[in-house]
């Protein structure tokens, strides 16, 4: 068992002082910290203290939005940035304008929990410039280096910010029947550049961190997905649900037949990796189960949604947030026990989260202790990390 956590602590040293220059070199470093935070403290919110939620957005929708938008979203562009300078040569963000980003994301946030519609009007149009301007930094620089495998993933980022806008003028027109919708269609999109991302670095990393093992990149598996990503959204904007379940349902076989090719049992005894395996095969397998839902065989939204949410996204993130930080800040690539406790916790919350959704008389306790899990979570990454993601890369210290 202890072999298989393979646990080290870091090494500790002198730290220079936090820097701005650093704090916003690269996307990660503050989207990171600020969609973690977030994460931790929405949830809390939501569970614990929903009389704060005092904003135009009623509880669930807030939620729904908060955790789709203002985490995962926000996750994923800071790391499409970081990626994105390594694919193309050329940060798409940094410094004053990478700062400027991500004023406007706080705004947004103050503006969604305060009441009245003037706090809404300039909330929306802070996160709709929000995720603008990241379409447009990431599409120039992917442009400009005609980096043509890449020319797909700032049109889907600009559909997630479509959505969003979509989803909130819903809210401000309180039209509730387009909502699920909008919704959908971000979750989707999501979901897509989940799944691309995923396919293309969990071999990578994987290769890297085995000595000897050779694994496909299931290139051409990837472009089907892809086009079978597309075409689930199209058919959920066109209303056309069966091509929706097919859709949704090949996308997550894809995925789940990906992990088996990825030879799962050499990854076991690596944390960095087998979390990152786990959050594949559960966006495969949140696929499968909108799917169902589509079909009209799963009757409750909230299954497909937590499944790809709570299951899929949030193990992605945690293990891609750990994984990516420590490269990025010139650290050893092995885990510690904060960062494994992370892991279990956030797979804790996610197991809690769905038996939640049974209708039993426990359900209440298992919804706060999967919010507790999730807090914990989230909150061990910030204390592991947040110290790091201010300051200079480690092995840049003089």
């Amino acid at each position: 068992m202890a072999q298989w956590l393979e646990l080290e602590e870091p090494l500790r040293t002198r730290e220079p002082a936090p820097q701005w220059k650093a704090f916003l070199e690269l996307g990660f470093r503050p989207l990171y910290l600020l969609g973690c935070l977030w994460a931790a403290l929405s949830v809390a919110l939501w569970v614990y203290a929903p009389q704060w939620i005092a904003g135009r957005m009623p509880g669930v929708f807030w939620h729904a939005h908060e955790m789709l938008w203002a985490f995962v979203a926000t996750i994923a562009v800071g790391f499409l940035f970081t990626a994105g300078s390594n694919w193309t040569g050329r940060n798409p963000l940094q410094g004053r304008a990478l700062g400027t980003l991500c004023l406007l994301w706080l705004v947004a946030r103050a503006g969604f929990l305060l009441p009245g519609p003037q706090a809404f009007a300039v909330a929306a149009l802070c996160e709709t410039a929000f995720f603008c301007w990241a379409a447009l930094a990431l599409g120039r620089a992917i442009q400009v280096a005609r980096s043509r495998r890449n020319y797909g993933l700032p049109l889907l980022l600009a559909g997630l910010g479509v959505a969003d806008a979509l989803y909130l003028w819903s809210i401000w027109q309180g039209d509730y029947g387009a909502l699920m919708q909008r919704f959908n269609a971000g979750l989707l999109c999501m979901a897509v550049i989940a799944l691309l991302i995923a396919r293309r670095v969990i071999p990578f990393f994987a290769m890297r961190a085995v000595s000897g093992l050779q694994i496909p990149m299931h290139t051409a598996s990837g472009q089907w997905q892809l086009g079978a990503g597309v075409v689930a959204i199209a058919c959920l904007l066109a209303g056309w649900w069966p091509g929706l379940a097919a859709g949704l349902a090949v996308a997550g076989l894809i995925a789940l037949w990906q992990v088996l090719a990825w030879k799962p049992q050499a990854v076991r005894r690596v944390p960095l990796l087998w979390i990152l395996y786990l959050g594949h095969a559960a966006l495969g397998a949140g696929l499968l189960v909108a799917g169902a839902h589509a079909a009209g065989w799963v009757l409750r939204p909230a299954w497909p949604v937590h499944v790809i949410g709570a299951g899929g996204f949030a193990l992605l993130i945690i293990g891609m947030c750990t994984r990516t930080s420590m490269g990025h800040l010139g650290l050893p690539l092995r885990t510690d026990r904060s960062m494994v406790a992370a892991y279990v916790l956030v797979i804790a919350a996610a197991v809690l989260r769905l038996a939640a959704l049974l209708p039993t008389a426990l359900s209440l306790a298992a919804l706060h202790a999967s919010a507790a899990a999730w807090v914990l979570a989230f909150a061990l990454y910030l204390w592991r990390f947040a110290p790091l993601l201010v300051r200079p890369r480690a092995d840049r210290q003089a």
